[in-house]
């Protein structure tokens, strides 16, 4: 009896063990191949940094004024002393090939003239000046009556603006620096003395004589001078007139 009993037991446990082992999991050659793979994250895109706004661009600063007749001209143009009641301009050349002011008011003083007799000399180049440039005589500084065109009345010497241009026009030219120059500054004196273009004259239109030269052509000094005159807003000027019997406060001088 006893026998039988552990028997049972024995086939019950046998039973009980064949049942657990067919609900184990599957095998490993059916399982899913295993992710080797790294997670994957989705990362946001990184924030841009705004770029920095530009300035606004500043009011642009315009140039300096080109003007010719009332700005920007050189100091000694404007005399510090009361200004003589200028009513010509007079147009001569140095009848030489070279030559400046300082050699200029040399050769007037060999003549036995006080000093240089022009207001202003315009040089070519040739005589350690700049070509074009435009030299301020000591009359003009002093405002002291001219020594460049006598006539019987002096008019012109008393009255006359003398521009000497350095060079022989009955041979050459006038260097366009120099014309250019040259029209610069008969603008300007034009505009500053009340002067009309019809008083922009050359030495031969006031005696007779070759100065300024059959080369150089005051007519287009006049046309220059008039059209910088007329770009920059100016209208010509009426003949001023002219005293009829002039002051003569000096011995006159001049060729």
């Amino acid at each position: 009896m006893a026998m039988r009993l552990i028997t049972a037991f024995f086939l019950l446990v046998t039973f009980i063990a064949l049942t657990s082992c067919q609900q184990q999991p599957k095998a490993i050659g059916e399982l899913p191949p295993p992710n080797l793979t790294s997670p994957q994250y989705t990362q946001a895109p990184p924030s841009k940094t705004p770029a920095p706004a530009k300035p606004a661009p500043s009011p642009s600063t315009p140039p300096p004024s080109s003007k010719t007749t009332t700005a920007n001209v050189p100091k000694d143009w404007v005399p510090s002393v009361p200004a003589r009641p200028w009513r010509w301009i007079i147009i001569h050349h140095s009848a030489t090939t070279f030559g400046n002011a300082q050699i200029i008011d040399g050769w007037h003083k060999n003549k036995g003239w006080d000093e240089l007799g022009y207001d202003f000399v315009i040089d070519n180049g040739t005589s350690g000046t700049t070509d074009g440039q435009i030299e301020v005589g000591p009359r003009w500084l002093k405002q002291k009556w001219g020594a460049h065109t006598k006539t019987a009345d002096n008019r012109f010497n008393d009255f006359g603006i003398g521009i000497c241009l350095v060079g022989n026009f009955d041979e050459t030219r006038p260097t366009p620096a120099q014309m250019k120059s040259v029209a610069r500054l008969v603008a300007y004196m034009m505009h500053a003395y009340n002067i009309p273009p019809d008083r922009l004259l050359g030495h031969s239109d006031a005696k007779p004589t070759d100065c300024p030269g059959k080369n150089m052509s005051v007519a287009e000094v006049r046309r220059q001078a008039s059209a910088i005159l007329t770009a920059e807003g100016y209208k010509p000027h009426d003949p001023p007139r002219v005293p009829d019997s002039p002051e003569l406060l000096h011995d006159a001088q001049g060729d």
